[in-house]
C-alpha cells in the first residue's frame, strides 16, 4: 500500500512535464534554390508551399548555407538601404541578411537584391505567421545552388580613355596593338623595331670672346 501511495504523485508529476499535443513543435525548413529563385517551405517533410524569390546579385549574392533564424520584425526599414521597407522580416545572418516582403513583386524570379530573400508582401506575411508558430529555434533556412548569371566569368569592358594624351595608358594601348617579339625566336627574324641609338654630341666649338 505505501508504495502505491508514491506511484501516483509521481506519475502525476511526470504527466504534468509531458508537453501537450498544442505546445508540440515541429521542424520547420525554408529551403532557398537560387539557382531557380525559388523557395520551397516544409513542415516535418510535408510540403507547404512553394513561392519564387528575389535573392541578391549584382555584387551583392545571399550567401549559402544553413541558418538558424534569431530575430523577427513584422515592420522594419532598412536604415543602409534609405529606410527601405522590410515587411515581415526573419533575419538569419549577423550581417542583416533576413526574408522580408517587398513590393517589387515583378522582379520576383530574378537575382536583384541586396542580399536578402524577398518574397511578396502575402507570402512573406503567411511565412512570418508560421515560423512565430513553429518557433525560431525549431526552425532552419537552408540556401544552395549558384545564382544565375553569377557562374560565368567576367567580360572585359573597355572603358574610355583619359583626356590627357601625356596619360601613361595610352603608352599600355599602344604597346597592346603592336606585335611583341618574344626571346629566343629561332626563326632569324629581326625585330621589327629596332632601339635608335643614342646620338652623341660634340663640341668641337671654339667660342669667341
Amino acid at each position: 500500500m505505501r508504495s502505491n501511495r508514491f506511484i501516483v504523485p509521481l506519475t502525476a508529476a511526470i504527466i504534468a512535464f509531458l508537453p501537450v499535443g498544442g505546445m508540440v513543435h515541429a521542424n520547420l525548413l525554408i529551403n532557398v534554390d537560387k539557382s531557380a529563385q525559388r523557395m520551397t517551405v516544409t513542415l516535418d517533410g510535408n510540403r507547404l508551399y512553394e513561392w519564387p524569390v528575389s535573392t541578391g546579385g549584382g555584387g551583392y549574392e545571399t550567401p549559402s548555407g544553413s541558418f538558424k533564424p534569431f530575430r523577427m520584425e513584422a515592420d522594419h526599414f532598412s536604415k543602409e538601404w534609405d529606410n527601405a521597407p522590410m515587411p515581415h522580416s526573419i533575419f538569419f545572418t549577423q550581417t542583416g541578411d533576413a526574408i522580408h516582403g517587398t513590393n517589387e513583386q515583378r522582379s520576383l524570379g530574378r537575382a536583384v537584391s541586396h542580399g536578402c530573400v524577398r518574397l511578396s508582401r502575402k507570402n512573406a506575411a503567411t511565412l512570418w505567421d508560421l515560423v512565430k508558430r513553429e518557433k525560431m529555434a525549431n526552425t532552419k533556412v537552408v540556401l544552395s545552388g549558384a545564382t544565375p548569371g553569377m557562374q560565368s566569368p567576367a567580360v572585359a569592358r573597355s572603358r574610355p580613355m583619359p583626356l590627357d594624351p601625356d596619360d601613361s595608358r595610352y603608352e599600355a594601348r599602344a604597346s597592346d596593338d603592336e606585335p611583341i617579339d618574344q626571346p629566343g625566336d629561332q626563326s632569324g627574324d629581326q625585330p621589327r623595331y629596332q632601339p635608335r641609338p643614342a646620338t652623341s654630341f660634340q663640341f668641337p666649338f671654339v667660342f669667341a670672346h
